[in-house]
């Protein structure tokens, strides 16, 4: 399993932007789907965004399309989200997850039990 590091969290204002990273270790980060997933307080984790191994295809949420954007870096071990036009509900720990099944499994899997590696979190908080 590779060991995920998420980055980039923090304060930001309703409509404005933050890019959250991810780092990867290990050798096989290209071979992983990897996806986005979120927690507010009191709520169940949510799925937000999945890419596949390659890059060529994404998958959003519906919560999230359009003003969220998943990208990967293969060549970096590192996936990245791009969060614009920020709102307050957006406030959560965010985090990434990774899919060593990635190669036989639809980019639009979004059952976080479809996710075998997990990161610690990182908080982003949305001032209204």
């Amino acid at each position: 399993q590779v060991q995920l590091v998420e980055s980039g969290g923090g304060l930001a204002q309703a409509g404005g932007s933050l890019r959250l990273s991810c780092a990867a270790s290990g050798r096989t980060f290209s071979t992983y789907r990897m996806g986005w997933f979120r927690q507010a307080p009191g709520k169940e984790r949510e799925f937000l965004a999945a890419i596949s191994a390659s890059g060529g295809s994404t998958y959003y949420a519906d919560s999230v399309k359009g003003r969220f954007t998943i990208s990967r870096d293969n060549t970096k071990n590192t996936v990245y989200l791009q969060m614009n036009t920020l709102k307050f509900e957006d406030r959560a720990v965010y985090y990434c997850a990774g899919d060593r099944f990635g190669y036989s499994r639809p980019v639009n899997a979004d059952h976080q039990s479809h996710f075998d590696s997990w990161g610690q979190g990182t908080r982003v908080t949305v001032s209204s």
